[in-house]
């Protein structure tokens, strides 16, 4: 089901459809709005002049790379249980010969 979301970036509103569930989209369009503003924060602090599309691909980086480590992460976590697992079956199957 589409559901028109509707977020704000740099003093203009933009609406687009979602495809998802409203709820998910609203989420995913405040977390891209919360580092855009972030990140102008952490400009209007600086004496440079970013562009709006400097700022727009610094904020899609730094989501992208919160999301490649989450990633790397879970991988490490699933390794990590898989392991203990397959230990702790070889020790019960130990203990009951």
């Amino acid at each position: 089901m589409e559901e028109i979301v509707t977020i704000e970036l740099f003093g203009q509103k933009h609406t687009f459809k979602a495809n998802s569930e409203v709820t998910k989209a609203k989420e995913v369009a405040d977390l891209v709005v919360k580092e855009v503003n972030r990140i102008e924060g952490q400009q209007s602090n600086n004496s440079s002049n970013m562009s709006k599309l400097t700022i727009l691909m610094l904020a899609a980086l730094n989501i992208a790379n919160d999301h490649v480590e989450l990633k790397r992460n879970h991988s490490k976590l699933l390794h990590d249980v898989s392991d203990r697992t397959a230990n702790l079956i070889h020790t019960l199957d130990d203990s009951v010969q």
